[in-house]
């Protein structure tokens, strides 16, 4: 037997909205929408309203909310990707935290070196930022760790290769859970930070090779941390 159709809550009607203009590419990937008091006063709703559909928008995988930069249309098949790979792998061991280092260590040194020679003042400019909002966060894991996404994703992005991003977007819920255990490492944090600086310093220098070094030599300590985290108790 089947139910009476309910009217509509008022945040659904929003989801519809922005998920059709995605999905219709009015809305393009990586386009910022508006403030969540701006999107209040479009849809002529509260700001409770807007921060419910944004939060069912972010968990169906269609947007994501950069903290400090706002809130981006993401392509929605890659939600799909992560939470098949968020199933797949719940650091439950050791050994799952190496899993992702290897995949981290094909994938991000060429990545630094691709982008040594092709990326642009702008997203120069977000890894800057990413660095400075990393060195007022020593003390504080959820927000070093977001920038320190921010700042891979700006590398990534610096390729301007449109595939890469995804691909990094991808895995971007086991980068965040591998880099807020590897910070409970004593001084985890901070040696991130050093080798974020030198990458940083290669791709300014438009130095692929020097890029490269540099984030091998990262992930080098991506590793020693992550084994360092299975041992230090929480």
């Amino acid at each position: 037997m089947y139910l009476p159709i309910q009217t509509e809550r008022l945040y659904e009607q929003i989801v519809v909205q922005i998920e059709n203009r995605i999905m219709t590419g009015q809305l393009k990937l990586g386009e910022q929408l508006p403030a969540e008091r701006e999107l209040a006063e479009q849809f002529a709703v509260s700001r409770t309203a807007v921060r419910e559909a944004v939060k069912i928008l972010r968990e169906k995988g269609l947007i994501e909310i950069r903290p400090g930069r706002g809130t981006f249309v993401r392509n929605g098949t890659t939600g799909a990707v992560r939470q098949s790979l968020g199933l797949l792998m719940k650091f439950e061991s050791g050994k799952d935290l190496v899993n992702l280092v290897e995949v981290r260590e094909l994938l991000e040194p060429e990545i630094a070196a691709l982008a040594a020679t092709r990326i642009s003042d702008e997203y120069i400019s977000a890894m800057a930022e990413a660095i400075q909002t990393m060195d007022t966060a020593l003390e504080n894991v959820d927000v070093f760790v977001e920038a320190d996404l921010d700042f891979h994703l700006a590398l990534a992005e610096g390729t301007q290769n449109p595939i890469i991003p995804i691909l990094m977007d991808s895995i971007i819920e086991l980068l965040r859970e591998q880099r807020k255990r590897t910070g409970l490492a004593d001084g985890g944090l901070g040696r991130g930070q050093t080798h974020h600086k030198k990458i940083m310093a290669a791709i300014l220098q438009r130095d692929p090779q020097a890029a490269r070094q540099a984030m091998q030599d990262h992930m080098q300590q991506v590793r020693d941390d992550s084994e360092l985290s299975t041992t230090t108790p929480t």
